[in-house]
């Protein structure tokens, strides 16, 4: 769906329209002039962007996420403070209503909501205070994300034209997300619902509204409707490394039959699943189901998808993971040295940036496997010294 939205924007732009770049005035101009060329008002277009100025402090946001470098065991345990888990059990319990409407609407789970809810804005009281029209300007002229962000500023301009925004107030976080539960203009355009009956949807100040256009969105994404998403499991030592990872689901009576069982309750055994190792064979371990997957559709983080899926599952009873005894990691600055070594040895990592993301893991567990080392996309100082 986002790719066919981007695909027909980008036929509807003036051919000589630049895609990023260069003064940031003209480029202003330039989205004026193509927004009146796919039929807006010319007094409305003059309106939204009128008070436009480009925001050096988003830019800086952007480049500044450090934290994703932080192993799953340290970022999640930053991020599941207990005041969290606390929130989310009352919350659950005060909405639980909405939430029962929700799971039949949508099937959507409330623990993956509360999760969301709680890490993007703790429960919609740190929504952002950037301007939103801003953001999405700014980071549609930088030249990093522009595919991104380009479409975002129209849609921001069709929330203009509803009432829904207000381009010289209206705040959220730097990336222009807006609301309790931090969706862009495009994502509220197609999955905006009015969840609190008022004929309106207001994702800042109702969290009946944010809530079921959240699970709105996770629908539209291709969430599968009454299925689980992770559970924590034990691996045997003996079993073939190189079978884990996200991108080798296979089915669940497979690794059954392999030794991998759960640490409660059981097997969703009528599914396929991936075990994730974040921290290699020694640490904690996971089994990722289909929905696993529509979370990156939220972030594209690797250690923050699988810290917000693990967090849905404790907010609906399980335990606390098993930290095991995992390897020591690699520094930031050793990441990006490995990152090198391996980008020059042709593997696409996803940008020399310190961060163990899924790309990394992926091109690490194929070298370890090349080098005989223990293939379970953990990098270790054996490794990099290895290579």
């Amino acid at each position: 769906m986002r790719a066919l939205t981007l695909a027909l924007s980008l036929l509807a732009a003036p051919a000589l329209a630049q895609p990023c770049g260069g003064s940031f005035a003209g480029f202003v101009d330039q989205l004026k002039a193509e927004a009146v060329a796919r039929g807006h008002d010319q007094d409305t277009v003059s309106r939204f962007f009128g008070t436009v100025r480009q925001d050096p402090d988003v830019i800086a946001a952007d480049r500044r996420q450090g934290v994703f470098q932080r192993d799953f065991i340290d970022f999640s345990g930053r991020l599941i403070a207990q005041y969290r888990v606390d929130n989310g059990q009352y919350y659950a319990n005060q909405l639980d209503t909405l939430f029962d409407r929700i799971e039949a609407d949508f099937g959507v789970s409330r623990g993956v909501l509360l999760a969301f809810w709680a890490f993007e804005t703790d429960f919609g009281q740190v929504q952002g205070d950037y301007n939103t029209v801003n953001a999405l300007i700014t980071l549609a002229h930088d030249c990093r994300r522009p595919d991104l962000f380009r479409p975002q500023v129209f849609a921001a301009l069709e929330l203009f034209e509803t009432g829904a925004i207000d381009p010289a107030s209206t705040t959220g976080a730097w990336a222009g997300e807006i609301g309790q539960v931090q969706m862009l203009p495009e994502d509220i355009l197609t999955n905006g619902t009015d969840g609190d009956g008022d004929g309106r949807v207001n994702l800042k100040t109702s969290s009946a509204d944010a809530l079921m256009s959240g699970a709105a969105m996770l629908s539209e994404l291709g969430w599968r409707p009454n299925e689980p998403w992770l559970q924590e499991v034990r691996v045997p030592d003996d079993l073939d490394w190189s079978l884990t990872g996200l991108d080798q689901p296979r089915p669940v009576t497979d690794w059954a039959s392999k030794g991998v069982t759960a640490r409660t309750g059981a097997l969703n055994t009528r599914l396929d699943g991936a075990v994730l190792l974040p921290m290699g064979r020694h640490g904690p371990a996971f089994l990722a189901y289909p929905n696993f997957n529509v979370f990156f559709e939220w972030n594209k983080s690797f250690v923050y998808v699988l810290t917000a899926a693990y967090f849905a599952t404790v907010l609906e009873g399980a335990p606390r993971f098993d930290p095991g005894n995992p390897e020591p990691g690699l520094t930031g600055e050793q990441i990006i040295a490995l990152q090198e070594k391996l980008a020059a040895r042709g593997y696409d990592v996803g940008g020399i940036d310190g961060i163990l993301g899924a790309m990394t893991r992926d091109a690490v567990q194929k070298e370890q496997l090349r080098l005989g080392l223990p293939a379970d996309a953990w990098p270790t100082r054996t490794l990099l010294d290895a290579l």
